[in-house]
């Protein structure tokens, strides 16, 4: 199963496996049925869900407010969803097959 589904035209959901605190920001990749990515950023104060939609919107070349943490704002498996991208470049920007 793919960590990658489309929701509509213009809109994907991404299933996420955090790991907050990391040595540096990076989309590692798939893991499982999740998209595992690292962030140096702590988990307080919402940092490392800022971090994850910013590293999420550089990779799929959209704003970051284009970017919204809808499922697991306080856990390590979240759920994002991105809109203004479609699912066949999402795919290609995040290595999905």
């Amino acid at each position: 199963m793919s960590f990658l589904r489309s929701e509509g035209p213009g809109s994907v959901l991404i299933d996420i496996k955090a790991v907050p605190g990391a040595s540096r920001d990076q989309i590692v990749g798939p893991l499982g049925d999740r998209l595992k990515i690292r962030v140096s950023a702590p988990p307080e104060g919402g940092r490392a869900n800022a971090a994850i939609r910013g590293l999420l919107a550089g990779a799929l070349g959209i704003p970051a407010r284009n970017v919204e943490i809808i499922r697991g704002a306080s856990t390590a498996t979240k759920t994002a969803r991105a809109s203004g991208v479609a699912i066949e470049d999402a795919m290609r920007a995040l290595g999905a097959s």
